[in-house]
């Protein structure tokens, strides 16, 4: 492979990505190659391998005789992201220490939280829970682990956009980001690890009870 074409490849596929991330590209949309090459000013070829990063990453899926289409995650893909969710953020926080300079990334994304409550701005709302909790994984300096992150913000974001109500979703938790903040400064990464367990446990319930008011498995 040419060294310039993995690079194109993979900028495509983070510019796809941050779209989908968006809301731009809706959880079941089908995607056509024809239209999307000629709008990013890409090959075929190109948009097929960004399609293949995408869908190893559970963002898009290829449906036999539909073409390629955006995830739209299921009731056993919720399940299985909060699974990974307890295990990766509350692992994090509970071997953390609260002087950790993320720390102040952490404690920002609350009070951005907070400010776009006061505002009404429930989508500003989700982007400062997502940023909130991508700041705990942060305190363990892995970039690994961050980039597995990443790509699971971005899958649980698609369920969110397939329920479509940010104030629903987001509203109860902005206190709830304060309080293990203030747990993890007060009293240690251990007792913030047991509240945000607590936390991603309501979170997942309030998620699987819109899925069932709207039918969906």
């Amino acid at each position: 492979m040419v060294p310039g074409t993995a690079r194109e490849d993979g900028t495509l596929a983070e510019q796809l990505s941050a779209r989908i991330a968006a809301g731009e590209f809706r959880p079941g949309r089908r995607l056509s190659e024809a239209e999307l090459a000629e709008r990013f000013s890409v090959s075929r070829n190109t948009l097929r391998e960004a399609f293949r990063v995408l869908a190893e990453q559970g963002l898009l899926e290829h449906v036999p005789h539909r073409g390629v289409s955006v995830t739209a995650p299921r009731v056993a893909d919720v399940l299985d992201i909060y699974r990974v969710r307890r295990h990766l953020e509350a692992g994090v926080l509970a071997r953390a220490d609260p002087r950790h300079p993320a720390t102040v990334q952490v404690r920002a994304a609350v009070e951005a939280a907070e400010a776009a409550a006061a505002a009404g701005d429930w989508v500003g709302v989700g982007t400062a829970n997502t940023a909130f909790h991508a700041a705990l994984v942060s305190l363990a300096d892995s970039p690994r682990l961050t980039r597995t992150y990443r790509q699971l913000g971005a899958e649980l974001r698609l369920a969110f956009l397939v329920i479509g109500d940010p104030q629903t979703l987001h509203g109860a938790f902005v206190g709830r980001n304060r309080s293990v903040l203030e747990t993890f400064v007060t009293a240690g990464g251990p007792a913030a690890a047991r509240e945000l367990e607590d936390y991603l446990t309501e979170s997942e319930r309030t998620v699987l009870g819109a899925y069932a008011r709207l039918g969906l498995g």
